[in-house]
């Protein structure tokens, strides 16, 4: 006969949050954020039990919890090799060059800003030394 351990409620119980922990871990922060708020609206506790968890486990403040997080990062911003290197050099050249371009867009639109405000600085000195000549005629004729 094979006799096999039967598992108790008492083990169940203790494994249930390891479990729990596990589960939310593979759905991400957003998850664990989502059982905080629920713990605080059924029973407060929980919702603080649970935050001051997030926060002793540094839950609460990683940048990326699993690897395919980060692969999914890397490769939105384009920074995984292809392993083609000769796709690889032109897409970096590709990069530098179009950094180039924004940094000097940028420079430009500076130079665009620098030009409007000194125009409008104009203009209000034309405008206020136009006043200060009408007030002076008008004052003379006055006396």
């Amino acid at each position: 006969m094979n006799w096999q351990p039967q598992e108790t409620p008492m083990s169940s119980v203790a494994t249930w949050p390891s479990q729990a922990e596990s589960w939310l871990d593979q759905r991400g922060k957003g998850a664990w954020i989502a059982a905080m708020v629920l713990g605080f609206i059924f029973f407060w506790p929980i919702g603080l039990a649970l935050l001051a968890y997030m926060i002793w486990s540094k839950r609460m403040f990683n940048g990326c919890s699993t690897r395919a997080e980060r692969g999914w990062k890397a490769r939105r911003h384009g920074f995984t090799p292809t392993g083609n290197t000769a796709f690889d050099s032109y897409k970096a050249e590709t990069l530098r060059r179009l950094e180039e371009e924004q940094k000097a867009f940028e420079e430009f639109l500076a130079r665009l800003r620098e030009a409007k405000d000194k125009s409008e600085f104009d203009q209000f000195m034309d405008e206020r030394a136009r006043k200060a000549r009408d007030g002076a005629e008008a004052a003379p004729a006055e006396s």
